[in-house]
Parts: structure tokens; C-alpha cells; sequence
């Protein structure tokens, strides 16, 4: 039975604190580094669900480190190195308090709030007629708060400036910045065969300069849909094949739960968690073009403490 991470305590040299997000673990070493360790854990509707995806966290922390590496010459990113399959180890910056969402298509979230009526998104004014996957007539920033606890707010531009979370000449930059690695994920993709739908991405600033941190690319971050059979789906009104964690969404709406005060988890049986696995495995294939290799989750507290260690001490 391959075993999944969902919870790390690790004390390592110089640390100064841990914080535990809805997926990563982040260890501050010495106010100079983070250890983020991608567990396996899995969220929707900004609830942690109860069982770990095998593998997951090292999808993940392995698409991000490939697309980070493949963006530094749009702007600098906080990865310094991936000691572990599921741990990236980089420098400290001051996160910015919003995340900046790129819609390519109306999809997702956009498409709900469309379908209810609203035709404009975070200040972004969405045209009549569309129907839902349809490509927008351009890619649009649809900012969010970064909520400690709780759901994410979408936020406009106009609303940031106003309340000072962000200054004008930053949020500027965080603009160009998003929509340049927006056209970069997107024509990764179609080399690959799919279509970067939406994503988010996350700034700082590290000595000063605007960096890249968190994941990217991801399908926690991100949707794709596969091109092939793409306008013929959309000719017919057919549901979009699709590799992102928006079908664990659509799973949890048809069985009764989106997040709301008194819903309960649907239960996830290990065949649906052997879904999850095998989907989150395809769309690092897919999108990276490489072969994924399992690594041995025998002991996987030991193994990523151990690798972790050795590159702490080289330093």
C-alpha cells in the first residue's frame, strides 16, 4: 500500500518556526531559508479533505520546481534547491497579500459567477454570449485575497490600491509579471498538447526585488484541458477533458458538499483516492513530457528529515 504524508513536525538546525498550510509545510531556518515540504494532503473549497493522495505532494513539488526553473528569465523565483522529491528548499521573502489569478477561459469559479448572472469579475468586464471553457477574448487578472483561515476574496485592482495592500508601482509589475509567465505556461502546454485554462501565482519581495514564490503550474494551481477534440466539445456543449483538481471539486458538488457551513466530507473510498493519484501522476506526465518515477514512500519522514539534513549542513 503506497503511504501518503499529511502531517510533518520535524526540528531541524536554525529553525525558528513552522507554519502549516492547507498542503505545504514551511520551516524557517535562521530567517534566511524556507524548507517547504509538499505533503499529501488535499483541499477543496478551501477545506483540507481527510485522506492523502499518494504521490501527490511529489507531483507537485516536482511541476512547480520544472516550471520555476523554466521561468527564470522572466523574473527571479525563491527556489534555491529540491534536496527531497517533496521538499524545495529557498530563500525568505515578505509574500505580497494577494494572489494574482490569469483566466484564459471562462472556467471554473469564472464560469459560476457568469452562470449566476455577473458579468464582470474583479473589475474585468466579461462580454455576453459565452458559454462555459470558452477561451475569453483576452487573458484577465482576477486578483484574490490570501486568506490565513477561511476562503480566498476575490479583489479588484482598484480595491487593492485603495486599502494599500499593494503599491501601484508593485502591483504594475505583479500585472506583467503574471501574464508573461501566463504566456510562457500557455505555450509549455501546447507543446505538450494542452491548454493552460487559469492559474495563480504568488509574489514577494526578496532583498528588495519582486520574486516569484510558491508553486506554479501546478494542477492545484492550475487547469488545463487537453486540445485535442477541444472545439468539437465545445461545438457539441460537451464537458472539456481536463487535467487540474477541478474534477475533486466536481465530485464534491455532486455529492452534496461545496465547503458550506454544516456540510460534512463525502466519504473517500481508496478507489476514488486511487483516482485522484493516477490523475495527478498523468498530468505531470503530460506537462513535463517526462516519465514519473514513484519514489519509495515506505518511510518517508525519515527520508525526506535525512535529505533535508545533508543539504542544510553543505550549506
Amino acid at each position: 500500500m503506497d503511504q501518503a504524508l499529511v502531517k510533518t513536525n520535524f526540528q531541524f538546525p536554525g529553525q525558528k518556526s513552522l507554519y502549516t498550510g492547507k498542503v505545504r509545510d514551511v520551516y524557517n531556518i535562521d530567517d534566511r531559508f524556507f524548507v517547504m515540504v509538499v505533503s499529501d494532503r488535499i483541499s477543496a473549497f478551501d477545506v483540507v479533505l481527510p485522506k492523502g493522495i499518494p504521490y501527490k505532494g511529489q507531483v507537485l513539488n516536482q511541476i512547480a520546481s520544472y516550471f520555476l526553473d523554466a521561468t527564470t528569465d522572466i523574473l527571479p523565483n525563491w527556489k534555491i534547491a529540491s534536496p527531497d522529491p517533496m521538499v524545495t528548499l529557498g530563500k525568505l521573502c515578505e509574500p505580497f497579500k494577494v494572489e494574482m489569478v490569469v483566466r484564459g477561459y471562462l472556467a471554473g469559479h469564472a464560469w459560476r459567477e457568469y452562470k449566476a448572472g455577473k458579468r464582470e469579475l474583479c473589475g474585468e468586464s466579461l462580454p455576453e454570449g459565452l458559454r462555459e471553457n470558452d477561451p475569453l477574448p483576452r487573458p484577465i487578472i482576477t486578483p484574490t485575497t490570501k486568506a490565513v483561515e477561511g476562503h480566498d476574496e476575490d479583489i479588484s485592482k482598484e480595491q487593492i490600491l485603495a486599502s494599500g495592500l499593494v503599491g501601484e508601482d508593485d502591483y504594475a509589475q505583479l500585472e506583467k509579471y503574471a501574464l508573461a509567465l501566463f504566456a510562457r505556461g500557455q505555450e509549455m502546454a501546447k507543446e505538450k498538447g494542452l491548454i493552460l485554462v487559469d492559474t495563480k501565482y504568488e509574489f514577494g519581495k526578496c532583498q528588495g526585488e519582486i520574486t516569484l514564490i510558491d508553486e506554479i503550474h501546478t494542477p492545484d494551481s492550475s487547469r488545463y484541458f487537453y486540445s485535442e477534440g477541444y472545439e468539437q466539445r465545445q461545438e457539441k456543449g460537451e464537458p472539456q477533458r481536463q487535467l487540474s483538481k477541478e474534477f475533486v471539486r466536481e465530485w464534491l458538488i455532486a455529492n452534496g458538499f461545496q465547503g458550506l457551513q454544516g456540510q460534512k466530507v463525502p466519504e473517500m473510498t481508496a478507489d476514488f483516492v486511487q483516482q485522484v493519484s493516477d490523475r495527478y501522476i498523468e498530468l505531470y506526465e503530460h506537462i513535463t513530457g517526462l516519465k514519473f518515477v514513484k519514489t519509495d514512500t515506505s518511510r518517508l519522514q525519515e527520508r525526506i528529515e535525512k535529505n533535508v539534513l545533508a543539504f542544510l549542513e553543505s550549506r
